[in-house]
């Protein structure tokens, strides 16, 4: 069982909290530019890894790519059921489903069931927040080390990734 979603990365970036001593207000650069790119990432909680690319616009183009992307992750001989949002590159008739790829849509207004957006917030906040980039370059540089640092930690992918409903049961 896969997991799946975008999410945008940019220069006008993400504040998060951060440690500092009792009392001051530590100053953080902030970006008021409007480059970014979009970070498609799937996980897979029960083996502890994902499959990810960075574009420059989401569609179905994009999407396509990135099925790509995951069919090459998916273990040989397996089918994944890649659970996915009401997005509508998610869709359209002209996605090219690889052959070892099931789609599963979830039901709107339920970010929640999709672990892929805790991935999000880890990276946010872990690998993304409170920086500056100065190209489109940069942030792309970014979006695939955090994702590297990501896929190095697969305990971390099972952690945050795994849910109870989402559970096969043999």
């Amino acid at each position: 069982m896969w997991f799946q979603d975008e999410a945008r990365v940019g220069q006008h970036g993400t504040l998060t909290r951060q440690w500092a001593k009792r009392g001051s207000r530590p100053r953080i650069q902030r970006d008021r530019r409007f480059t970014w790119a979009y970070l498609f990432g799937a996980i897979c909680p029960a083996r502890g890894t994902g499959a990810a690319v960075v574009m420059p616009y989401v569609g179905v183009e994009a999407m396509n790519q990135h099925l790509i992307e995951i069919s090459a992750a998916v273990s040989p001989g397996a089918i994944a059921l890649l659970i996915i949002d009401g997005a509508g590159w998610h869709r359209s008739h002209q996605l090219v489903l690889p052959h070892n790829i099931v789609l599963l849509k979830l039901p709107p207004y339920a970010p929640e069931l999709n672990p892929t957006e805790n991935i999000w917030q880890y990276l946010r906040a872990n690998a993304l927040a409170n920086s500056v980039w100065d190209s489109y370059e940069a942030i792309v540089n970014a979006c695939c080390n955090a994702w590297r640092g990501l896929i190095a930690k697969p305990g971390v992918i099972t952690s945050i990734g795994t849910r109870q409903w989402a559970q096969v049961s043999i």
